[in-house]
């Protein structure tokens, strides 16, 4: 794709060739329309960049300071080395655009693909075709605001929050001083609020913009008998200081124009010498203003999607934008007349010269614009690793991470049942459990280090049975160590995740991976899957889980340590479906009970669709009694039913003819027969057991069901 960038070193500004960013949690991948080129803002950057090595360390004398201290810590050559491979990192422009959601991440809420948004953020709404956007710093789009529009809506923002700030009433005199693009979508805002506005700029052309919008607009020099004029000689009420110049006159000239106890804002980047005496006689009070709002500079807020509650925190940065687009909808401010100049952005250089003055010529909202064709640049997708034959052993050598309940009680049993399986080792962060796992189940040694197993040559195969979150990093691990893996559900707990275990596999394509979807493997579901064997028309199937209520203190409840209880648990109830229609679903749609206070995603109603017309829906519910049977599995296809009852029976029901197979002595939901295929595999030198399609595609299912219980919309999931 194409980006524009800076290179602090040699000044230059330039158009490069880059690959598209890779989508991540919490962020949404948006194809841009068009971007807003902020004249103040990017102008200081161009403009350092351009300066010498002694020009740039008299500009910045802060960031000199930061070089002396490292240099006294570290030597002077290492720092001059750090500094000029600093200076050589190109640096993305721009913080404000708009345009089209090609994708979503995993957690990210209330957007879809294919909704129009603006955009906003330094490093997230830059200059490119394609951009990675956190939620928070992201706005819908209505129908009627066009993407020329969009692009003004983080500027527009930065405006209306030092218009909050200030506070102003219905009916009261605002002043506005500094008349460029951010000045008068000021100017604009405080009179859709219904406040009367006097502007003051050096520009006539500006002057006669603000007089365009309906205000009082006055030039530099008749600013102070204006004002006295305007406000029957009682001073204003609050004034926006929006003007782009190191002058303290701004700050001069709103002391002199307001009235007692007004407030002063400084929304632009201006020289803050403040004459104390008229600021102290009229008691006057200054604010300066944090760009647009709440929220801006907190990584909590921007990165991780952390919002403020409304009731303490009513207009964050989010919000401020959100309003902002009401505003351009309700049609009470119309951004278009301050559109100056438009460039394709290939030729974006070329703005560059027009805001630094090496072009000449008058210039107010400088616009970047975008094909928007076919051709433009696409959403990454996974592919999924090509499993290639592994060699054949002898022997599987099992090492396992983790000794919990779940090992104890349900896989060391399964384990010992198998005699194609040499338990080697089991590592746990207790030292203790391990050892009594491994005195128990008859484990050759006991370990708390991971490193430990995997750097023993004498086992082949890791069993991974640890806590969720830290399931993606040891599979990539043990992957690139060239172990085969058996990881228990989930396999991940988001798409960067994911990615990073599909990266391993691709790069040891050897090695065998697996997750423990037993439930594909249980004897009764082979019985069943047989039976529509033969099918030759979609099916439909419900899976009823009575999962039982969990506390939201509970660890698999958090979303960063569990991944909650779709992701957890609900992996298995949809890779049961695929299972069974012989493919993962291409989309999902969602409804949830209201939570009450009690429960956390876990009273839920998902549909899938699958590539061949199938419809699977999983219900997965807490708000029973665990007395209940858990699972219950219906399936009507070409004039067959069957049901599966809790992995102890099966009815089959096909031309009139009923057959009820019932589970032998107990239940068995598949946990040996799944160590049993998967030790097959490895002895044999593959396949894999369940195909990487299955293993990948249900698992980014999960978290797209995920995505649509909080968006209550339809989510296509991505291959």
């Amino acid at each position: 794709m194409k980006q524009l960038l800076q290179n602090l070193k040699n000044g230059q500004t330039l158009i490069a060739e880059v690959p598209a960013p890779v989508l991540r949690p919490g962020m949404a991948l948006v194809h841009t329309a068009a971007s807003l080129v902020s004249a103040g803002t990017e102008r200081m950057v161009v403009e350092f960049a351009e300066k010498s090595l002694v020009g740039k360390a008299r500009s910045r004398p802060d960031l000199v300071r930061q070089v002396l201290d490292k240099a006294r810590r570290e030597g002077l050559l290492s720092t001059l080395e750090a500094v000029f491979n600093r200076l050589d990192q190109p640096m993305p422009l721009g913080y404000s655009s708009a345009g089209t959601i090609a994708a979503i991440g995993a957690g990210l809420q209330g957007f879809r693909p294919g909704e129009r948004v603006a955009c906003a953020g330094g490093g997230y709404a830059v200059h490119a075709e394609v951009a990675l956007v956190p939620q928070n710093l992201l706005a819908k789009l209505p129908d009627n605001v066009d993407f020329e529009s969009g692009a003004f809506t983080t500027l527009g923002a930065i405006a209306l929050h030092g218009f909050r700030l200030a506070a102003p009433q219905l009916g009261e005199r605002v002043g506005v001083i500094g008349l460029g693009l951010l000045g008068l979508l000021a100017v604009g805002i405080a009179q859709a609020a219904g406040c009367k506005v006097l502007g003051v700029d050096l520009d006539p052309k500006r002057v006669a913009l603000a007089e365009g919008m309906g205000a009082r607009a006055v030039l530099r020099p008749q600013a102070e008998e204006a004002a006295l004029a305007f406000t029957r000689g009682r001073g204003l009420d609050a004034i926006l200081i929006c003007a782009d110049t190191p002058s303290a006159d701004p700050v001069e000239l709103a002391g002199a124009i307001a009235r007692d106890r007004a407030k002063v804002v400084a929304v632009g980047a201006v020289g803050l010498s403040l004459p104390r005496k008229v600021y102290y006689e009229k008691e006057l009070s200054f604010i300066n203003s944090r760009s647009y709002g709440p929220g801006r500079y907190d990584p909590a807020y921007e990165e991780k999607g952390q919002d403020y509650p409304a009731g303490y925190v009513r207009w964050t940065e989010g919000r401020n934008l959100e309003a902002f687009v009401e505003l351009l909808a309700s049609r009470r401010l119309d951004v278009h007349p301050l559109i100056s100049h438009r460039f394709p952005i290939e030729k974006a250089p070329e703005a560059y010269e027009l805001i630094t003055g090496k072009r000449e010529e008058p210039f107010l909202g400088v616009l970047l614009t975008y094909p928007q064709d076919e051709t433009q640049p696409t959403a990454p997708t996974a592919m999924i690793p090509q499993y290639h034959a592994a060699e054949k052993l002898a022997a599987v050598r099992v090492g396992v991470l983790g000794a919990g309940n779940f090992a104890g009680a349900v896989l060391f049993p399964a384990l010992a049942k198998l005699p194609q399986i040499e338990k080697v080792a089991v590592a746990s962060a207790s030292g203790l459990h391990a050892h009594s796992a491994a005195a128990k189940f008859g484990f050759q040694r006991a370990a708390a280090d991971e490193n430990e197993l995997l750097a023993d040559p004498g086992i082949n195969t890791f069993a991974i049975l640890t806590r969720h979150d830290l399931h993606a990093g040891q599979v990539a691990r043990a992957l690139q160590a060239g172990k085969h893996v058996f990881c228990e559900k989930p396999l991940a707990l988001n798409t960067e995740q994911l990615d990073e275990i599909q990266e391993a596999l691709a790069q040891n394509p050897a090695c065998l991976l697996t997750v423990g979807f037993n439930r594909r493997f249980a004897p009764l579901a082979k019985r069943l899957h047989a039976f529509l064997a033969d099918r030759q028309e979609p099916l439909v199937a419900h899976y009823r889980v009575n999962a039982g209520f969990l506390p939201l203190s509970h660890w698999t409840q958090d979303p960063e340590q569990g991944g909650g209880r779709i992701i957890g648990e609900g992996c298995h109830f949809i890779d049961f479906l695929a299972f069974l229609v012989g493919a993962p679903p291409v989309a999902v749609q969602a409804q949830a009970l209201p939570d009450q206070g009690r429960y956390r995603e876990d009273n839920i109603l998902l549909t899938f669709t699958f590539p061949d017309g199938s419809l699977g829906s999983v219900a997965y519910l807490a708000n029973g009694d665990k007395a209940f049977p858990k699972e219950r599995v219906e399936v009507f296809c070409g004039g067959r039913v069957a049901v599966l009852d809790d992995f102890r029976t099966l009815e089959l029901v096909r031309d009139g003819r009923r057959t009820t197979v019932r589970a032998r002595l107990r239940q068995d939901k598949g946990h040996r027969g799944e160590w049993e295929a998967f030790a097959a595999a490895i002895l044999a030198g593959g396949p894999p057991p369940i195909a990487y399609a299955d293993l990948f595609g249900v698992t980014r299912a999960s978290f797209a069901a995920v995505e649509a219980v909080r968006g209550g919309e339809r989510v296509r999931i991505l291959p």
